[in-house]
């Protein structure tokens, strides 16, 4: 490692002689330009002037590769929302189908149901309604004619009954609310 700095010393010393004797014999010739000017000496670009005039000329394009990049990515993005958008728009109407179908079967049975427990004799409808879930006893009871209600209710044990009457009262409070406010 020295050998290598103390013969680059070297080579600078002997260049700076040359560079010193060439300058003394041009001075020797010149008998002319003796009152003129002393030239500027040239100057050769630095490494770290090259590289800057390299930075400034393809600053340019790259920033438009990176804008073209940038905007190649938002496309994607773009297409895969657009993608996922009609996906759920096709799942929300695949829902809304089956919504539509599942409101119109629960109204038909509704119908349905309630035209069969007007048929049934009072005494069998009110066994079966005592042993079924009392929103659903009461929901039913709610929605059958006052005449055929009365008569199941009066077949029924007097605590289920009122306990049934009790939940058509709150649902017809819940019901009329909703009506005021709504």
């Amino acid at each position: 490692m020295r050998n290598s700095i103390q013969r680059a010393r070297s080579a600078a010393v002997a260049v700076s002689l040359a560079v010193a004797l060439a300058s003394a014999s041009a001075g020797a010739f010149a008998t002319e330009k003796a009152d003129a000017t002393p030239e500027a000496p040239a100057v050769t670009p630095s490494a770290e002037t090259v590289a800057a005039q390299y930075c400034n000329n393809i600053a340019d394009a790259a920033g438009d590769a990176r804008f073209a990049r940038q905007a190649a990515a938002l496309a994607a993005l773009e297409r895969d929302i657009e993608d996922r958008l009609a996906r759920l728009e096709a799942k929300r109407a695949e829902y809304q189908d089956w919504l539509d179908r599942r409101e119109k079967f629960l109204k038909t049975a509704e119908e349905g149901l309630i035209a069969i427990y007007t048929q049934m004799k009072p005494d069998a409808a009110s066994a079966q309604l005592s042993i079924m879930d009392e929103m659903t006893a009461a929901a039913i009871l709610s929605k059958l004619p006052p005449r055929t209600a009365s008569a199941i209710l009066n077949e029924m044990d007097a605590a289920k009954a009122a306990q049934l009457t009790n939940i058509m009262a709150g649902l017809a409070d819940r019901t009329t609310s909703q009506r005021k406010s709504g």
